[in-house]
């Protein structure tokens, strides 16, 4: 802490580690614990109800240690019924009560909301007196079905929202015709996106709302233990994420029989886990490892050729990238949405356009003396200029300070002191 008290934070998310899919569950942790650990009060509520329609299988263990979040997790006898009713009407219909009160009853200072699709939609954003930010770890706020990706088969190019909804067997929502999303897009201080792709694409998909760039961090690099033993008796490229086809994948197993040099491990799961586990179906050099907990996938970053994301979809951002610079590994990643402007300012990977680029690629990390050790060299630089923790932590109250300002909230002001200049752009690090 660098002011002279704690700030009180609340982050508003549908999905919150261990009852999470993805990485934006992922993210509002890693800012919860940095704040926390900076001296600030921080409070989680999240929607146990989501996770369960949506997961479909047992509850994992709940976690022994928030390190000082409080954590709240909503449930309701209406279940599914609760979660429709927001996703119909865009606002808090079962839960808006306990929300408003436990909103009041906190006091915040700080309201952050993230994922909030069947917490509350746009509805929420009315809650609360306090600074109020929301980041866009999706494309939720222009897109019904979030990831821009056209009836289940390309890149969204142009809205075609009723027929894609359909395909996608969600019912349509009309609250996103009747103004309610302007409205209350207006009691927020700031929209954060995760990368400059997305703020253009949010823009370019009618979000009349100004957006700022504040990426995700990572947490600090693990050491390497000198002894580890290997986790792949072979040279492999590592895949990490849901098993879905928007992160391209298809395309990929079929062509590792054309790169016998490496094997591909893949790490996760996901409704489109059968389709891919068969169309690997004999082949030895591709291995599922099925859902690996964070210290179980360390190791296999560590000692892998390159980390491949193959992304067919508009992501926002990626996790798994820094993943991969945190543990000083080159990333391989497809031409497309934000990816070439994660690799051009950290300059640690090679971008691809289609088969042949992915295979060169490959080739070149691993043949090309030096080359892996290099680039390995510049993301972890990159990971300690860019995205670490202190990093982004002092760029993201810098938003709140201005936010702040503006508003005339006097006590976040006195804890963060005068707006500073915490937002500079993104740029690359000296190589």
């Amino acid at each position: 802490m660098t002011g002279p008290g704690a700030l009180r934070f609340c982050m508003l998310t549908t999905f919150f580690p261990p009852y999470n899919f993805g990485g934006d569950g992922i993210m509002v942790e890693r800012l919860a614990r940095a704040l926390a650990r900076r001296g600030h009060e921080v409070t989680v509520v999240h929607d146990l109800d989501a996770w369960r329609l949506l997961a479909r299988r047992p509850d994992p263990p709940r976690p022994s240690g928030t390190e000082g979040v409080r954590v709240i997790g909503l449930q309701s006898r209406l279940g599914s019924l609760a979660l429709l009713l927001a996703h119909q009407s865009g606002r808090p219909v079962v839960h808006g009560r306990r929300l408003a009160r436990l909103l009041a009853e906190g006091d915040f200072d700080v309201l952050h909301f993230h994922n909030v699709s069947l917490l509350g939609g746009p509805g929420l954003f009315a809650l609360g007196d306090a600074v109020k930010l929301l980041t866009t770890h999706d494309h939720w706020l222009v897109c019904p079905t979030h990831v821009l990706w056209r009836h289940g088969r390309e890149p969204c190019p142009a809205r075609q929202c009723l027929r894609c909804v359909l395909h996608h067997h969600r019912p349509p929502q009309a609250w996103r015709s009747t103004g309610l999303l302007a409205r209350r897009l207006e009691h927020l201080d700031a929209v954060l996106a995760l990368s400059d792709f997305s703020r253009r694409k949010h823009a370019e998909f009618g979000l009349a709302r100004e957006m700022e760039v504040l990426p995700c961090f990572v947490e600090p690099p693990v050491p390497d233990p000198a002894t580890a033993p290997p986790v792949h008796t072979r040279p492999y490229v590592l895949f990490v994420g849901r098993l879905e086809r928007l992160k391209g994948l298809d395309g990929v197993i079929p062509l590792m029989a054309r790169y016998p040099d490496a094997d591909l491990l893949v790490a996760g799961e996901g409704e489109h886990g059968p389709v891919l586990r068969a169309l690997a179906r004999g082949s030895e050099r591709v291995r599922f490892l099925g859902r690996l907990s964070q210290a179980e996938l360390d190791p296999f970053y560590r000692q892998a050729l390159a980390v491949l994301v193959p992304s067919v979809g508009f992501e926002t951002f990626s996790v798994v990238i820094l993943e991969a610079f945190r543990h000083g590994t080159p990333v391989v990643a497809r031409n497309l949405g934000p990816f070439p402007e994660i690799l051009e300012a950290s300059g640690g990977g090679l971008l691809f356009d289609d088969d042949e680029g992915l295979l060169a690629a490959l080739a070149d990390i691993q043949r090309t003396p030096g080359r892996r050790a290099e680039l390995g060299r510049r993301v972890r630089l990159a990971a300690a200029t860019l995205w670490s923790e202190d990093v982004v932590i002092a760029r993201y109250l810098d938003v709140v300070r201005r936010a702040a300002a503006r508003t005339g909230r006097e006590r976040v002001l006195a804890c963060l002191g005068a707006p500073g200049s915490g937002a500079e752009a993104l740029t690359a690090p000296d190589r």
